[in-house]
């Protein structure tokens, strides 16, 4: 799917961003409805550490806040989403520009719809793996991301917490 003009202008903000330009990446595409957002996160003086590769914060500052932010846009306001926990599992030094693709399906959506009838939140989670332009794996970051319905009556109540199988995400 193209990016829409409303997604450019997003991506242009993540990227003027001053928290999310600190980590020297860039978001390079966003889908029209945000299904899909690809990021990349050059090797240069702002992301180099001390021996000359990426450092490992830029690495995950680059993947955190985009699936919180593709459930927000695509579950709409009726929905509470949180990043709840992340781990990062380096695989390779980073020796080069380095990408990240994010994906939510239209299915992964119904199927979060679907659980959340009948309990009150739910976690998902998601791996994601930045490769260099051969497609080699160097980080795999995995976020667990809450979502929960907006309770209309009564945000005090804490209910049942349900957990989703790990989602593969290329």
């Amino acid at each position: 799917m193209k990016e829409s003009w409303k997604t450019r202008i997003v991506r242009c903000g993540f990227n003027l961003f001053p928290a999310f330009r600190g980590t020297g990446a860039r978001v390079i595409y966003i889908a029209g409805d945000y299904s899909e957002i690809r990021i990349k996160l050059p090797l240069n003086w702002r992301t180099r550490n001390y021996v000359g590769t990426i450092f490992g914060g830029s690495m995950y500052g680059a993947v955190d806040p985009i699936y919180m932010y593709m459930f927000l846009k695509m579950l709409g306001n009726d929905y509470i989403v949180w990043d709840k926990a992340a781990s990062i599992r380096f695989k390779k030094p980073g020796k080069s520009t380095l990408y990240a693709t994010f994906k939510i399906t239209n299915e992964e959506l119904d199927e979060v719809k679907r659980a959340l009838e009948g309990k009150r939140s739910l976690d998902r989670v998601y791996d994601v793996e930045l490769v260099d332009e051969s497609g080699t794996v160097h980080a795999v970051v995995e976020k667990t991301i809450y979502i929960r319905k907006k309770d209309r009556e009564s945000n005090l109540s804490s209910g049942n917490v349900v957990s989703l199988p790990k989602s593969e995400s290329k």
